[in-house]
């Protein structure tokens, strides 16, 4: 079994203005591309070889970084492009919105805190909302990390890496940030995590 690059769930242009079809087709077809060769080339005739993509990147994390960097970044970029929807932002589902109050105190608050750790990482990296234990958190990680390695279920992410936002928000981060939070969220897809995550 090798790793594909999966089509983005939408057009390239559907996420104007937030984000442009040439950063797509920069971060898509050149960035994302590139880990799933890397990756393929990588875990050919190891013994990551054939297995699932949650259980290579558990296993790789700390042995094997090569292998983990890539195998990761395809999950986080798989997963991100889901979390992107036109028209998106808006309304948080009701379940969801439900756990986030109670984990951070307001909607408001949560946002305040991903926008935080999303601008306090430090060179390349990602801000996730996670769930461990039934309790929300928001983790900002380095390069490839994502909570799995943690022991934790990604529920949301922005990619803040600067090749994902560089061509639209130059060196803007927290703009960049703000608009995914108001207009770029999935939060059907956030809500479907939650569930699958609480059952």
């Amino acid at each position: 079994m090798s790793f594909t690059l999966p089509d983005l769930p939408y057009a390239y242009d559907a996420l104007q203005p937030y984000l442009s079809k040439e950063s797509f087709e920069y971060h898509h077809d050149k960035h994302h591309a590139t880990y799933v060769t890397n990756a393929n080339n990588l875990i050919k005739g190891t013994e990551f070889e054939g297995k699932p993509i949650e259980e290579i990147i558990v296993a790789s994390y700390g042995k094997n970084v090569p292998i983990f960097n890539n195998v990761a970044q395809i999950y986080n970029h798989s997963e991100y492009w889901k979390w992107l929807k036109p028209n998106g932002g808006g309304a948080i589902p009701a379940k969801v919105e439900k756990a986030i109050v109670e984990s951070f105190g307001s909607v408001d608050k949560f946002k305040e805190e991903f926008q935080t750790q999303g601008l306090g990482q430090f060179g390349s990296g990602w801000v996730w909302l996670e769930i461990k234990d039934g309790k929300l958190a928001v983790r900002k990680t380095p390069n490839a990390e994502n909570p799995l390695v943690f022991g934790a279920k990604p529920l949301l992410v922005a990619d803040v890496w600067e090749h994902a936002y560089y061509i639209d928000y130059r060196n803007r981060r927290a703009d960049f940030l703000k608009a995914f939070l108001e207009h770029l969220v999935n939060w059907e897809y956030v809500e479907e995590l939650y569930e699958a995550s609480t059952k």
